[in-house]
């Protein structure tokens, strides 16, 4: 059986989850990476996606964020989210309204450092949308 170590997942609002587990695969804005016990210590900021969490008994619960940050230290894990709910209860039509806003702040963007940084959002939040649908 694998090492468990501390998770711990805060939103604004609350502390949403706040155990034991021995995996937790995370969406950061270089790519996805897998956290597990005895971790080296890293910090990184978290792009739109799915973390998925291995709980210490087994099994798996995906967890839908729109970004933040994840910091691995000797205590364990704690990922700091901008928002945060399981990802079967994700309101799609909601987040396809989000794409669409993002479709437009990438038409409107007249600057080409705008564009640049609404088309990076927009790509990210389609990820997203595909890993939910998946």
């Amino acid at each position: 059986m694998a090492d468990s170590f501390q998770f711990e997942l805060v939103s604004p609002e609350k502390l949403l989850m706040s155990e034991a587990v021995t995996a937790v695969s995370i969406p950061g804005s270089e790519g996805f990476f897998t956290v597990m016990a005895k971790h080296a210590p890293v910090m990184s900021t978290i792009k739109p996606g799915i973390v998925t969490v291995t709980k210490d008994g087994g099994g798996e619960e995906r967890i839908f964020v729109r970004g933040g940050f994840a910091d691995v230290n000797e205590n364990g894990l704690t990922l700091l989210a901008e928002h945060a709910e399981p990802a079967d209860k994700v309101d799609m039509a909601a987040l396809d309204q989000s794409i669409k806003d993002a479709e437009e702040d990438v038409a409107d963007a007249a600057d080409p450092e705008v564009k640049a940084r609404a088309q990076h959002r927009l790509d990210q939040l389609k990820e997203a949308r595909a890993g939910l649908a998946g």
